[in-house]
C-alpha cells in the first residue's frame, strides 16, 4: 500500500513537518506494509512561509518587529532573491501563538507587526510579496499593518487613530497621501485559510473573535469597528471589503490588503498545494492521510486538510484525517470530504496536557490506524 501523508500543523505543538513524520513513525511501527510518502502542508496559516521559502531554496531574513500587544520581538521573512520574491506570514510578528491565553485581547492588539516585515521586504526590494495570514491574534482589519505602510486613519478632527482597533469606531477619513509607493510596483498574493467574508454572522469578529480572547460583547464591539472601517472605505476608496471572498481572513487583514495594496486573495492551500504539485504526488497513492490540530465546520472553508481531501477525492482516492480535536457529532459535509476521521487522544486531559503529548497520541493512533489496514489487507 502506498499512502500520502499530507498533514497540517497542530498549532502550539508541531509543525507540519514533525506532524507527518510523526504520523509516518506510527505506520512504520504497524504491521502495514506499506510505502510512505512525506508532503507537509500549509494553508496559509503557522509554517506557510518556512515550507514556501524551503520549495522555492530561499533563505530566510530575521528582523526586529512589534507583536500584537507592541512587545519587541524577532521575527523574519523567506527571500528568493532571483524573484525578488518575499514570502511572510502574520502568524511570525501578530501570531496568536505569540501570546499567551491570558494575554489574549482582540480589542488591543494590532497587525502593526506584519506591516513592519512588508516594510522590510520592500527594502530588501521586493517585487513580489506572498504572504499567509492565517493565525494571528487580530481582528483590526489590517490598519495597524497600513499605517506601517503610509495610510494614516483619522478622527472628524483629523487627528490620527492610534488605538487599534477600538479606535476605528471614530473613524472619519483615509488619508493615502503618505501611502508607501513601492507597494504600486508590487505584486502581492494573500494566501487565505478561510473562505468568510469580513462582516457578519459569518465575518471575522463573530466567527473568529472567540479563539483570540473575544467575549460576546466584545464581538459585537469589534464588528462595529469593522463595519465603520468598510463604511469609510467604500467613501473613500469606493471599495466594498464586505463583498471580498477570503476578506475575514487573520480578523479582516486580508480584505485591507485587497483594498489598500491591490492584492490578490486566493485560498492558501490550493496555492500551495499547486506549488508542490499535489497532483502528481498523489498519482500512485492507495491512500491519503492528513492531519491537524482542529476539525470542525471551518475546516470546509479552507483549511488544510479539506484542500488535500478534496484533491484525493478528484481522483477517488480515499482520505484519513487525524485530529487532537473532532466534534462530537460530525457534519455530514465532513464525511463528503473524509472516509473517517478519528481524533487522537487516549485519555480525558486538559488542552494543555492534550497539546503536550501531540506528538506521542499522534504516533500511537498512526500505528493503531496501520494495524487496522493490515488486517483490513490480510
Amino acid at each position: 500500500m502506498h499512502i500520502v501523508i499530507a498533514a497540517n500543523a497542530f498549532k502550539g505543538s508541531l509543525t507540519s513537518q514533525e506532524a507527518a513524520q510523526r504520523i509516518a513513525s506510527g505506520l512504520t511501527k504497524s504491521r502495514l506494509s506499506c510505502t510512505l510518502k512525506l508532503i507537509p502542508i500549509a494553508d496559509g496559516g503557522d509554517g506557510t512561509a518556512h515550507l514556501i521559502t524551503q520549495k522555492m531554496k530561499g533563505l530566510f531574513i530575521q528582523t526586529m518587529v512589534h507583536d500584537p500587544l507592541g512587545k519587541k520581538i524577532k521575527a523574519g521573512f523567506g527571500w528568493h532573491g532571483k524573484t525578488k520574491t518575499a514570502i511572510l506570514e502574520m502568524s511570525d510578528a501578530s501570531g496568536i501563538r505569540l501570546l499567551r491565553k491570558e494575554a489574549l485581547n482582540p480589542l488591543k492588539s494590532d497587525t502593526r507587526g506584519g506591516g513592519e516585515l512588508i516594510r522590510a521586504a520592500l527594502d530588501k526590494g521586493a517585487k513580489r510579496l506572498i504572504i499567509g495570514v492565517g493565525g494571528s491574534a487580530t481582528v483590526d482589519g489590517g490598519t495597524g499593518l497600513l499605517s506601517e505602510l503610509g495610510f494614516r486613519f483619522l478622527n472628524q478632527s483629523g487627528k490620527k487613530i492610534t488605538q487599534l482597533p477600538v479606535g476605528l469606531l471614530e473613524l472619519y477619513h483615509i488619508d493615502t497621501s503618505k501611502k508607501d509607493v513601492r507597494l504600486d510596483d508590487c505584486e502581492i498574493v494573500v494566501l487565505c485559510d478561510v473562505a468568510n467574508k469580513l462582516l457578519g454572522d459569518n465575518g471575522a469578529a463573530f466567527v473568529f473573535g472567540p479563539q483570540k480572547g473575544a467575549s460576546q460583547e466584545e464581538m459585537v464591539l469589534l464588528e462595529k469597528c469593522l463595519s465603520q472601517f468598510n463604511k469609510i472605505v467604500k467613501k473613500d476608496l469606493k471599495i466594498d471589503m464586505n463583498s471580498l471572498k477570503h476578506g475575514g481572513a487573520a480578523g479582516g487583514v486580508a480584505a485591507g490588503l485587497a483594498a489598500f495594496a491591490n492584492a490578490k486573495l486566493v485560498s492558501g492551500i490550493s496555492y500551495f498545494l499547486d506549488l508542490v504539485q499535489f497532483d502528481n504526488e498523489i498519482q500512485n497513492a492507495d491512500l491519503v492521510i492528513t492531519a491537524e490540530g482542529s476539525l470542525d465546520a471551518q475546516t470546509l472553508e479552507g483549511k488544510g486538510p479539506y484542500g488535500v481531501a478534496k484533491k484525493a477525492k478528484d481522483k477517488n482516492i480515499p482520505v484519513i484525517v487525524l485530529a487532537g480535536q473532532i466534534p462530537l457529532h460530525p457534519a455530514k459535509d465532513l464525511h463528503q470530504y473524509f472516509n473517517a476521521i478519528l481524533a487522537i487522544g487516549h485519555a480525558p486531559s486538559s488542552l494543555e496536557e492534550a497539546i503536550k503529548n501531540t506528538g506521542v497520541d499522534l504516533e500511537q493512533t498512526a500505528c493503531e490506524l496501520g494495524n487496522l489496514l493490515a488486517l483490513k489487507l490480510a
